[in-house]
């Protein structure tokens, strides 16, 4: 098989690329890295350094693809399906590349900083960058939910790029910050996304490890 994912199924930003991947049934091998695991990790630094997940490996290609955006961008273009990531006019793959950036900046990063102090030891803890990473957070769940009261989709009339990244940022976001309290839009925009087959998959795969999910 030419593709391999290397991911683990709690980690969000894979969720990206798996999606990506589930909404054009793109064949590949799915190999779950433990980080935590010395001989996993080391592993999987013979194929990525730095290692970061998600990374794709195309064998056939003979290319190592690092980064959720990065890796759906190239299935995109060399392994493309019913589910169109990118528009083809310009002003619309524009917006879809500007809101995929505003869900990883806006929503998962203040998420993510959120959830990990929750595991930081006492004493080592952040309250001020927690308190401004709400903030944030907060800020971005405003403007989604306006404008997430007239469409459906991210971007468009159509699944994209965009919504890949919004579905583990709000699912997560929603876990700290719970949208039904003020962000009804955004709720809702959350229920179309895990109704949505492929996303509605990689919940199913993560669910044995949510019990590992800090608070």
């Amino acid at each position: 098989m030419s593709l391999k994912l290397y991911f683990h199924p709690l980690a969000s930003f894979c969720w990206k690329p798996l999606i990506a991947l589930y909404e054009n049934d793109t064949a590949f091998e799915p190999h779950i890295v433990d980080l935590m695991d010395r001989d996993s990790s080391a592993a999987f630094k013979q194929v990525w350094r730095l290692g970061k997940f998600p990374v794709l490996r195309d064998a056939a290609k003979d290319r190592t693809i690092a980064e959720s955006t990065t890796i759906i961008e190239y299935l995109a273009q060399h392994y493309p399906g019913r589910t169109q990531f990118v528009p083809t006019d310009p002003d619309l793959a524009r917006q879809v590349r500007f809101a995929d950036r505003f869900y990883d900046l806006y929503v998962h990063q203040p998420m993510q900083k959120i959830v990990t102090d929750r595991i930081r030891p006492e004493g080592r803890r952040d309250p001020h960058g927690v308190e401004e990473a709400r903030t944030l957070l907060g800020t971005a769940l405003d403007m989604l939910d306006e404008q997430m009261a007239s469409k459906a989709w991210a971007v468009g009339e159509s699944f994209g790029m965009a919504d890949c990244a919004a579905a583990p940022a709000l699912f997560y976001a929603d876990k700290v910050m719970p949208l039904a309290d003020a962000h009804r839009n955004a709720a809702a925009y959350l229920q179309r996304l895990m109704q949505r087959s492929s996303f509605a998959r990689v919940l199913e795969e993560a669910q044995p490890y949510f019990k590992n999910f800090p608070g």
